[in-house]
């Protein structure tokens, strides 16, 4: 898979998970008015995904420099830590979610939207684990995204 579908892939997720955001039930828009107002970015669809999407990107940014820059088992490594502690993250929101009340009148809508970001985050590392090497005609392993066999 190449990394510009990912990405596109990343922004329908983002677009999505800002617009389920933005369908906090009315009794939670009125507390994100009044009493948390620095949430109020998240009642406009495409500010919310736009914040998930630029997340998303630094992640895609960060994880393809270790990719680059660090040997292929320890880029390894970090790719597949990453899996368990996206995986902690999203255990973490869904508990917050069950279990304090402000979070919980949000909404199912809502709380979906914040899954999606945790799924994004997976489906970075899933795509950084699974990429495949392929040997140029030098003999020097290169990744398949970044090069074409000819």
């Amino acid at each position: 898979m190449k990394k510009s579908l990912l990405v596109l892939l990343l922004l329908a997720l983002s677009v999505l998970s800002g617009y389920l955001m933005s369908k906090a039930t009315l009794v939670s828009r009125v507390g994100i008015t009044f009493f948390y107002k620095e949430y109020n970015f998240l009642k406009v669809w495409w500010q919310g995904a736009l914040a998930v999407f630029v997340i998303l990107l630094i992640f895609i940014l960060l994880q393809g420099y270790i990719q680059n820059k660090y040997a292929k088992q320890t880029a390894r490594m970090v790719h597949l830590v990453a899996i368990p502690v996206a995986l902690f993250g999203l255990f973490l929101t869904y508990s917050d979610f069950r279990h304090t009340l402000s979070h919980r009148l949000l909404g199912e809508r809502f709380h979906l939207g914040a899954y999606l970001f945790w799924i994004g985050w997976i489906m970075i590392s899933l795509f950084y684990v699974l990429q495949k090497e392929v040997v140029d005609t030098k003999g020097i392993a290169t990744e398949q995204s970044q090069q074409t066999i000819q």
